[in-house]
């Protein structure tokens, strides 16, 4: 038996065809390289039976003074601190509604909540505190019943939302009556990339059809009410051109109304489609939003484009911070008293719009990215603007003569996307451009300077620092480094992920490119990059980079976040499943809560387990490119060949494995397996016999089962060359 070695380079190339790929892999899941050769992915355990509401956006992890392990989480519908295998909800509250009543039906589990011109839109989390309720027989539930429940809202309007209650009314009914205060969840945003309004956002110089714009007669509080202080209406300083019901915006707040009487919008209702409330100024820009066209588009009702709800999490010190995109600043201290009971709160003095804010950990400042330029104005938000506190307060922002704090604006761009500290530097992002930020001390703080052009960043959380190196997607795609000067980096899977031909492809969808989540793994020296593919909203791929060994896989492995070992033995990560039922904190009426996120510890042992400790296989595989033998060129369909047997080739081999030759005469065929095969390898297998033939042929490895690891080395068959017939 004369022996061929069949050679393949390390990583997948997906630029060529499976034919021109010779000696190369094009296809792959859930594998790694080490060393030169491909191995199946470690497995991954989840700490806790229980599941988050909402998808996770943000994921941090850290370690109090004493020496207390904390991963943070922030989802789409609140905060979440994971700590000793539990979870606790820390979710920032808005503004207690008070005076609220109930009124409900016998025999019926749907109570509703009486509150004139509140804000609350379906799916709002809230509780309840402060309950009284009316006796005479009229309601069977009890004050626990509303005070030890988280709920959901399931339908709302303008004086009353409902909820749904665990059991149905026993009573005669309520009929507005007791009372009780309702606390709301901070509202975060959508779970998903929509369509938005405004530049930058949805289709490029996408428009409104008929355009008219307004100013403000009277300023916005933050808060429910019209200018003023009214309960209901908007005064503008006219109202021609504004239809009659429809939907405006102000600074970043989507505002509905329902008449108009003079210059008056009447019925108003604040912070709608997902946005946030906010002040806004006397004389602030309104713009009517009701109908939205991007161009080559017709007009749509209401269809404005928004960005998901996100949260920027880090730790000063030992304590949280964690900013929601567009809004504000909350801080959570582990080392106060009952901590884990108590709530994250408002940082006092900070801006009240950012897009996100870091720690510069070096010096000791909290920097506020797209912030305001005029504190506690919302109206005065600017998406290139920053602003950093005084060194070691996160509460001065304010520059004087005596301390460090400042502000800066960047020039190149619309709008900050990211940021990350690198260690000795921290590096901004922006829409197009690439900025380092240094600090140089008194006077002037930090030194901040256009380091790239053309290389802007994808996403908020699409960037990463390894070893003062910074790693990041680009919004135009291509992938990126800085290590000093911006390059590049090669990528031979590069067409694979940014092209997308058809609704089952799997590139990229850009539109929904704002959730894409980079994590760095430095067990294996790789970063990854998860990202929602083609006519999907919610992440389901991932493509991974590996520096120490400069090569390229791709995969299923759907991630909305992660993050790096640090303080724990393994990395971290979250998995989003749009149809599961949350069962942390525990909601009461769930219905439309989008979902739920399982936080898993990953790289443990070669399956997926559950909370219930039920495994399931890791499905990993990998396939080659096209056989070249020396003597004919396959590819070129000069000679056919027999290869009638090989010898499996594998290092740490648990179980099975399974390996296929894939057969073909022309390079535009439909693969055919060889008649005998797949086969079944183990340790003990020393040879297998295939009798194929073929002009062409490639080579997939794979496992389907539990407890299954493999690391390949070479393909070594018995090969013969076999005439043109």
């Amino acid at each position: 038996m004369t022996l061929s070695n069949i050679e393949i380079a390390p990583g997948i190339n997906k630029q060529v065809t499976p034919t021109g790929a010779q000696g190369k892999w094009i296809d792959c899941d859930n594998v790694r390289f080490r060393y030169g050769y491909p191995e199946k992915i470690g497995g991954w355990e989840q700490n806790t039976t229980n599941s988050l509401v909402g998808v996770a956006r943000a994921i941090h992890l850290w370690a109090d003074l004493s020496g207390n392990k904390y991963i943070a989480i922030g989802t789409h519908k609140g905060l979440f601190i994971y700590y000793e295998g539990a979870f606790y909800d820390i979710s920032p509250l808005d503004t207690t509604l008070t005076s609220c009543t109930f009124t409900s039906t016998n025999g019926s589990s749907t109570v509703t909540v009486n509150k004139a011109n509140h804000s609350l839109q379906r799916g709002d989390l809230f509780t309840f505190t402060s309950v009284t309720l009316p006796g005479g027989g009229a309601t069977g539930f009890t004050t626990s019943d509303f005070t030890t429940n988280t709920f959901e809202i399931i339908s709302r309007e303008t004086n009353t939302f409902t909820i749904t209650m665990a059991s149905n009314e026993s009573g005669t009914g309520m009929s507005s009556a007791g009372s009780a205060s309702v606390n709301p969840y901070k509202r975060v945003g959508d779970f998903a990339q929509t369509r938005g309004y405004g530049f930058g956002t949805g289709l490029w110089g996408g428009e409104t059809a008929d355009l008219v714009q307004s100013t403000l007669n009277g300023a916005l509080l933050d808060d429910t009410a019209g200018t003023g202080g009214s309960g209901t209406s908007i005064t503008l300083a006219s109202t021609t051109g504004f239809p009659t019901s429809g939907t405006i915006r102000v600074g970043a707040e989507l505002i509905t109304y329902t008449g108009v009487s003079s210059n008056d919008l009447t019925g108003i209702t604040r912070a709608q489609l997902g946005s946030n409330r906010s002040a806004h100024s006397d004389g602030a820009t309104v713009t009517n939003a009701t109908s939205f066209v991007g161009w080559g588009d017709a007009t749509s009702e209401i269809e404005v484009s928004l960005e998901p709800g996100n949260w920027s999490l880090d730790n000063f010190g030992e304590v949280l911070i964690a900013t929601i995109r567009n809004n504000k600043s909350f801080e959570w201290n582990p080392s106060a008293s009952s901590a884990l009971e108590t709530r994250a709160t408002e940082i006092s003095s900070n801006p009240q719009q950012s897009v996100m804010t870091m720690v510069s950990d070096r010096d000791r400042h909290v920097i506020h990215l797209g912030t305001q330029t005029t504190i506690g104005v919302g109206d005065t938000q600017d998406k290139m603007f920053i602003r950093f506190s005084d060194q070691e307060n996160k509460s001065d922002y304010t520059p004087t003569s005596t301390n460090t704090a400042g502000t800066f604006r960047l020039d190149s761009g619309t709008r900050i996307v990211g940021a990350v500290n690198a260690g000795s530097y921290n590096l901004i992002l922006t829409n197009t451009s690439a900025y380092s930020m240094t600090f140089i001390g008194p006077p002037f703080t930090f030194g901040i300077q256009q380091v790239g052009s053309n290389c802007g960043l994808i996403s908020q959380h699409g960037i990463v620092a390894v070893n003062g190196v910074v790693y990041w997607m680009g919004q135009a795609g291509g992938f990126y480094l800085f290590d000093g000067t911006v390059k590049k980096i090669p990528c031979s899977v590069e067409d694979f992920v940014f092209t997308t031909t058809d609704d089952d492809d799997l590139g990229l969808n850009f539109g929904s490119s704002d959730i894409i989540y980079a994590g760095y793994n430095s067990l294996y020296g790789e970063i990854n990059w998860f990202y929602p593919k083609a006519n999907s909203s919610q992440i389901d791929r991932v493509v991974t980079y590996n520096y120490l060994e400069g090569v390229w896989t791709i995969g299923s492995l759907a991630r909305s976040t992660y993050y790096d070992k640090t303080i724990f033995d393994n990395p971290y990560a979250t998995e989003y499943d749009l149809t599961g039922t949350p069962t942390f904190p525990i909601i009461q009426g769930v219905t439309n809560s989008n979902g739920s996120s399982i936080l898993y510890a990953h790289e443990i042992g070669n399956n997926q387990k559950t909370g219930d400790a039920v495994s399931t296989p890791i499905v990993a595989s990998i396939q080659s490119g096209d056989f070249e033998i020396t003597g004919g060129d396959i590819g070129a369909g000069e000679f056919f060949v027999k290869i009638r047997r090989f010898i499996p080739d594998f290092r740490a081999l648990v179980g099975n494995a399974t390996i296929t030759i894939n057969l073909k005469d022309f390079p535009s065929d439909t693969e055919a397996s060889s008649s005998l095969g797949p086969f079944t390898v183990n340790n003990s297998t020393q040879k297998v016999d295939t009798r194929a033939r073929a002009r062409a042929a490639n080579l997939k490895i794979e496992n389907t089962t539990t407890n299954e690891t493999w690391r390949y080395g070479t393909f070594k068959a018995d090969i013969q060359l076999d005439g043109r017939r």
